[in-house]
């Protein structure tokens, strides 16, 4: 073999080795500036918190009243003016006097791509018919207004449907705004999540709207608008999905989004047992203290556009963030 051919090797060798270790120096900045250049649309706490007063002027939104049709309404019609999909599925629950049926309904609004895994963030939109917690004996047969416990997850989503609108989302995205989930009785778990209960009943029936085989995860937003909340993991979610628990949670420790702390937190029944039951990975995010609960209190004025940004920037980020 000639010097000159050995040398040329030699070269060709050294230049494959040169590029290969660019190459490795490159990527891990090109990732970060990747994950730089990702636009999450900003999420706004002060709409939300407006879309909280916009719910609660509807009055209350128990299942078959005048304000649960008209907060019905305007889901569609926010829906279908952002061009995105929209689904009712609507069912009977027995709410009325003697246990007769009332029509209740859940509406699912879908965005992003068809193909591909999904993810899934519900609400419950209704607010309680009774306000057995008040500390007013007499006031304790009157509807809630539902400002925290309905209104600010739902304005949540609510806000979500104009950002899908106008920025397409990379991955599907599916949102829940689930009906009948508060006029139970106290001790009586079967009285609550009717319509959570329906859904996740109905995964993998024809015509179900959604398809739990693609879910990724279901994150509840429950009672995340009080000033000062604090969100821990709580108990089923963490018992029964703790990986997806875990993964949200760190996403909103990255963030730097401090109503949300990685400890372990109490069990409640809420919208997400049902998703569970049927196996799909659910987290509820819910701050449970809140005084006003099931009381005449539980007005916008004890919700805060802070709370509010801080679910909905963790909400942005897991959309176009996935």
């Amino acid at each position: 073999m000639s010097s000159r051919l050995v040398s040329g090797i030699r070269r060709a060798r050294d230049l494959a080795m040169a590029t290969v270790a660019a190459a490795a120096l490159a990527t891990p900045a090109r990732a970060e500036v990747a994950e730089r250049l990702v636009a999450v649309p900003a999420f706004s706490g002060e709409r939300a918190l407006e879309l909280v007063r916009r719910q609660c002027a509807l009055g209350p939104r128990t299942p078959g009243s005048a304000g649960n049709r008209a907060l019905r309404d305007l889901v569609t019609k926010a829906a279908r003016r952002a061009g995105l999909k929209v689904v009712e599925q609507r069912f009977n629950v027995p709410l009325g006097r003697q246990g007769s049926a009332i029509e209740a309904c859940n509406i699912i609004v879908s965005a992003g791509p068809t193909d591909g895994r999904r993810l899934w963030l519900a609400a419950h939109f209704d607010t309680r018919p009774w306000a057995d917690q008040d500390p007013v004996p007499a006031r304790r047969k009157d509807p809630i207004p539902g400002a925290n416990d309905g209104g600010s997850g739902t304005a949540v989503l609510l806000q979500l449907i104009e950002m899908l609108g106008a920025t397409p989302p990379p991955q599907g995205v599916d949102l829940l705004f689930l009906d009948a989930e508060d006029s139970g009785q106290p001790h009586d778990p079967l009285g609550f999540c009717l319509g959570s209960r329906h859904l996740a009943e109905s995964l993998g029936a024809f015509g179900s709207p959604l398809d739990a085989s693609r879910c990724r995860g279901l994150v509840l937003f429950d009672m995340v608008g009080k000033s000062g909340a604090r969100v821990t993991q709580e108990g089923y979610s963490l018992a029964l999905a703790p990986e997806w628990t875990a993964a949200v949670f760190e996403r909103a420790g990255k963030l730097g989004l401090d109503m949300f702390e990685p400890a372990p937190g109490r069990q409640i029944y809420d919208d997400h047992v049902p998703f569970l039951q049927a196996g799909v990975p659910a987290v509820d995010l819910i701050d449970f203290d809140d005084p006003r609960w099931h009381t005449t209190g539980d007005a916008p004025e004890g919700c805060s556009a802070g709370s509010l940004g801080q679910a909905g920037r963790l909400a942005a980020d897991l959309i176009w963030r996935p």
